[in-house]
């Protein structure tokens, strides 16, 4: 049986935050608040899980563009290869931020995605999901959650949220309303930056 967790993004508390962790550690699926929708994820390292995110969202694996969520820049370093200076100063720039950067991916990458050229990654400006991040030691998945309703492209209520998917996940993280726009997707795998979608993020930084 699913739990919703109440968790509050000014001061998150410790041990809910472990308690996060611990599931996601155990290969559970857990919802989580970011700086624009609510997100579904699991720990970048546990396969089956990653293969029951792609089960959720009805795609085959090997074609999700599942991005990745990082505590901060140092932790990026490790997933992509060498970026250069320019590159470096946008990130430092727009993270922690509303804006997913799909980048060249490195060889470090999990098991799962070493067939990926590139890997999107996001730093999102929300204390719960970096803390979580942090306390995992490395990053976990995230694909938003779209909600059915045509009007609403999301959804942003966590107990509805906790109502509709208790049967497919572990947890649900209560903190707060999200919001109902979602990240700016900019590929910086090419030469120039390309914006792939225009969400919350301002595309001033570029």
């Amino acid at each position: 049986m699913a739990q919703l967790l109440k968790i509050y993004e000014d001061n998150p508390n410790e041990a809910a935050i472990k308690k996060v962790v611990e599931v996601l550690r155990n290969g559970g699926l857990i919802i989580y608040p970011t700086d624009t929708v609510y997100g579904l994820g699991c720990d970048i390292t546990n396969v089956k899980a990653v293969e029951k995110v792609a089960k959720i969202k009805g795609i085959k694996l090997e074609k999700a563009n599942l991005s990745f969520i990082c505590s901060d820049l140092s932790h990026i370093s490790d997933y992509v290869k060498q970026i250069d200076t320019s590159t470096f100063k946008l990130l430092k720039r727009a993270l922690p931020g509303p804006y997913t950067f799909i980048l060249p991916g490195s060889s470090n990458l999990p098991k799962v995605f070493k067939n990926k050229k590139t890997v999107g990654i996001r730093v999102p400006d929300n204390n719960i999901i970096r803390a979580i991040v942090k306390e995992l030691g490395n990053p976990i998945i995230s694909t938003s959650i779209h909600d059915e309703d045509e009007v609403l492209e999301y959804s942003t209520d966590p107990e509805l949220i906790f109502e509709k998917w208790q049967n497919q996940i572990e947890l649900v993280i209560d903190g707060g309303y999200g919001d109902n726009v979602p990240s700016t997707i900019i590929d910086l795998s090419g030469n120039e930056p390309e914006v792939i979608r225009e969400g919350k993020g301002d595309l001033d930084i570029l």
